[in-house]
């Protein structure tokens, strides 16, 4: 793998680059989709290179539990098993120490309030992973059964996956865990991470036909200035027989209003050289920031998962294709959009799909909420390449949200 910056924000942390990787470069920004289970939720591969997409990320945890990692290994890889040719990605299952852990989902306005304990589990959700200094013990989501994730567990996990970049495992803590437990947490993570890349160096030698990887840390922190900028510091100056991590992710559960505050504290800390990934990102308000702050890579399930909510993007906003109005609105969903969607459906056929249940609304909403996001990113890519990004992003925030935002 190989990055290089071709064009930077005149007055900010923003740039364009270019991410070489075996199966194809990925020009920066991009926002890459989400396919959890090696599937796109109701798309085809084939329409997510067709609207754009430049990669795939899926779930470590996911694809170890369901198939097996060995299957996806027999089948030829990530890319292979899914019909996918282009850059993928693998999380490395650290984020379910969030998601089993204590049930909460990754969401930016988490109202932490009165609220900061270590054993916080979310209302109605049980506790299904516990973290020890060693690794994670979990149960299976779909049949109970106990398993467990260290750091060579899921780097030989993500090596059977053969994704093009894979992840450190690390502890995703929430927003409402005490500053102490923050601490040992993220020196947890780190001792975790020098464990990935000792073991990544030795999977990598031991298997010199496969297809070369490249493994970036996972920076965490919270809120925390201090956390955030010692992780960095401490993660980008690693190395193990003199190799480091070839990128970064900036993870855990972040405060919206602070976004942009708290990438910046992260990649003012980061060489100038290699790739950042800000994980779990995906509305147009955010990707703006995160980018301004200097992430280049981001992923969410977001544009999928609301598409399959009936929820559509549009230039001037969000809106739910089920409501009357749509009845009998004849025109695309958004006729400043290329999608196959918008080309050939219209929102009265999309609201009577999804009224009447059948399952064409989720791949015609999902191709266009992807297209949409995966070309809003390349539009930003483009305004800073060309020197107009404040305008763009001043005309585009000002329609999306009914406002102008600066």
């Amino acid at each position: 793998m190989s990055f290089v910056v071709t064009a930077r924000m005149p007055d900010g942390r923003g740039r364009v680059g270019l991410l070489r990787t075996p199966h194809g470069d990925i020009a920066t920004p991009a926002f890459i989709p989400v396919g959890t289970r090696a599937s796109v939720k109701a798309v085809l591969p084939e329409s997510m290179r067709e609207l754009g997409a430049q990669a795939l990320l899926a779930n470590a945890y996911h694809l170890y539990l369901q198939p097996g990692a060995d299957i996806v290994d027999a089948a030829g890889g990530l890319g292979a098993f899914m019909n996918w040719s282009g850059p993928t990605f693998t999380d490395s299952g650290g984020f379910q120490v969030l998601s089993l852990g204590v049930g909460f989902k990754k969401i930016l306005a988490m109202d932490v309030q009165g609220r900061e304990r270590d054993d916080v589990v979310a209302p109605g959700k049980d506790r299904l992973a516990h973290v020890d200094d060693d690794g994670v013990t979990f149960k299976s989501h779909l049949d109970g059964t106990v398993h467990r994730f260290t750091s060579e567990i899921s780097m030989r996990v993500q090596h059977q996956l053969g994704a093009d970049i894979i992840f450190a495992f690390d502890e995703c803590t929430t927003l409402m865990n005490t500053y102490e437990y923050q601490v040992r947490a993220l020196e947890r993570t780190t001792a975790w991470a020098r464990r990935c890349l000792v073991s990544h160096s030795e999977l990598t030698r031991d298997s010199p036909a496969r297809p070369p990887q490249a493994l970036f840390a996972v920076i965490q922190g919270a809120q925390y200035e201090d956390l955030r900028r010692r992780s960095a510091r401490e993660l980008s100056g690693m190395s193990v027989d003199g190799r480091g991590f070839e990128g970064f992710g900036i993870g855990g559960a972040l405060e919206k209003p602070r976004l942009g505050e708290i990438v910046g504290w992260v990649t003012d800390e980061l060489p100038a050289d290699r790739p950042r990934h800000l994980l779990g990102i995906g509305d147009p308000d955010d990707l703006f920031t995160g980018i301004e702050a200097g992430a280049d890579t981001f992923d969410c399930v977001a544009p999928s998962r609301v598409a399959r909510n009936a929820a559509l993007h549009a230039p001037t906003g969000r809106f739910n294709i089920t409501g009357a109005d749509y009845r009998r609105q004849f025109v695309p969903i958004d006729d400043e959009c290329d999608c196959y969607t918008c080309t050939h459906y219209t929102r009265a056929y999309l609201h009577h799909a999804f009224k009447s249940k059948e399952m064409i609304a989720f791949t015609l909403a999902t191709i266009h909420n992807e297209r949409f996001i995966v070309g809003l990113v390349d539009r930003i890519r483009a305004a800073i390449a060309s020197g107009d990004y404040p305008d763009f992003k001043r005309e585009f925030l000002g329609r999306y949200y009914g406002r102008v935002r600066r």
